[in-house]
């Protein structure tokens, strides 16, 4: 990773639209940075400093709120559209074992892959032994949840002090940020999540947890049999007193409720009362979404519309290239507006801005322009024509990210050329 400059800079840029998103989008919209903040956002006044960037938007740096970076040496999903989540989670498992000595060169890829196509702040779900330099020196701020498996409960001791560890580790972290992620409801003993709930409380850091993801999920829930049983079976990993018969999607929300910052990922099958539950609790609990992850594997529609008309926090997420396309956010951001034409425009641009940052507990810095934020800024080219909504310039186009910037300096150039000169989109 490259240098960066320790000289304070100030700069004036100029935009044929600047989207604020806290605020209405700006036609001839200005950003005035110092250092690495933003001091004002406006409109031209006819100052003749500025920099003018010309046929494109200014947004703030995009934030996904989930990846898994280990399998971004993919270039293609695993398996097939629509095959069964559990025989996906099989081919995971084995493509883990088989690629274990080059994950750290797939998760400094997906890095650079990240930061071409414009985000500036991640939910990274990192497995132990995670490449912690990668992470110290990239041009992007990372929410490092580390993953563990423990559906045993006599796994449960174990996976905590590894937990901890990873906290310890973070007191001297330049660039990253530490969360915990214990996996999922079938791979996880109960015991373990109430655990880790205390101790993400007592450190003031987040929590991610992938829930009511398949219909395989909840079956195991409801009845503790069905493909999921099948499959930790043969891992030697199934626990009878893991999961009581009737338990649902809302059982695991409940244990939660204390955290400090909780990220529900998927929320497939999310039913009206654990939607309400999550609105609810929206100030501390957010619903990561990704979108052509979901699609992937043909799930019934997202409720998305039920979740925002509810007032859930909705964020959005890449995912892993194991389930998606790549993991650029403008990318699926354009992907949840032209599936959902009746979501105003300005609510999913949200999605991949401030509710993400609001997601990891970074909306204080993130997310917005706004004087007093990070100067994070998603520079993307827009199309010659007009149009009577601005983000309809945004959606409806393949323009890609030209720039990304960090903390007040323009970083993509050199991602770009690590990734053979493409402009990610």
């Amino acid at each position: 990773m490259r240098k960066r400059k320790t000289t304070i800079e100030s700069r004036t840029l100029k935009a044929r639209w600047v989207f604020p998103v806290d605020g209405k989008p700006l036609p001839g919209g200005l950003v005035e940075i110092h250092g690495q903040r933003i001091v004002e956002v406006g409109s031209d006044s006819g100052r003749s400093d500025v920099e003018d960037l010309g046929n494109v938007a200014i947004l703030p740096g995009l934030v996904n709120a989930h990846t898994h970076l280990e399998f971004s040496n993919l270039s293609k999903p695993l398996g097939e559209p629509g095959m069964d989540f559990v025989d996906w989670i099989r081919r995971v498992v084995a493509f883990r074992r088989q690629t274990a000595d080059t994950s750290h060169e797939a998760i400094g890829r997906g890095l650079r892959e990240c930061i071409g196509s414009g985000t500036t702040s991640l939910g990274e779900i990192a497995q132990p032994g995670w490449p912690v330099e990668q992470f110290e020196y990239a041009d992007i701020e990372v929410t490092v949840f580390l993953e563990v498996i423990a559906p045993r409960v006599e796994r449960v001791a174990p996976a905590m002090e590894v937990a901890q560890h990873h906290f310890d580790l973070a007191e001297t972290a330049r660039r990253w940020r530490p969360g915990f992620s214990p996996h999922a409801p079938y791979s996880i003993h109960p015991e373990l999540l109430a655990v880790a709930v205390a101790l993400l409380t007592a450190e003031k850091a987040p929590i991610a947890f992938h829930l009511a993801e398949s219909r395989e999920e909840l079956e195991l829930l409801h009845s503790g049999s069905g493909p999921f049983r099948d499959l930790l079976d043969e891992l030697d990993a199934w626990d009878p007193t893991a999961i009581r018969p009737g338990t649902r999607p809302l059982d695991y929300l409940r244990m939660l409720e204390s955290a400090h910052r909780t990220l529900i990922v998927h929320g497939n099958y999310l039913d009206d009362v654990e939607i309400e539950f999550l609105a609810d609790h929206a100030d501390r609990m957010a619903v990561v979404y990704c979108p052509r992850t979901h699609q992937w594997f043909d799930h019934r529609p997202y409720p998305l519309a039920k979740l925002l008309s509810a007032g859930a926090t909705v964020a959005l997420g890449t995912d892993s290239r194991a389930s998606s396309p790549d993991l650029s956010i403008l990318a699926e951001l354009r992907f949840v507006a032209e599936r959902y034409p009746g979501i105003g425009r300005d609510v999913v641009l949200k999605l991949g801005t401030i509710n993400a940052a609001r997601a990891l507990d970074r909306d204080g810095e993130l997310g917005s322009l706004k004087p007093g934020k990070y100067a994070d800024l998603t520079i993307v080219g827009l199309p010659d024509r007009d149009a009577a909504d601005p983000h309809d310039l945004l959606f409806n186009s393949n323009e890609p990210v030209l720039q990304t910037w960090f903390r007040g300096v323009p970083v993509d150039k050199d991602y770009k050329a690590a990734t053979g000169g493409r402009a990610w989109c």
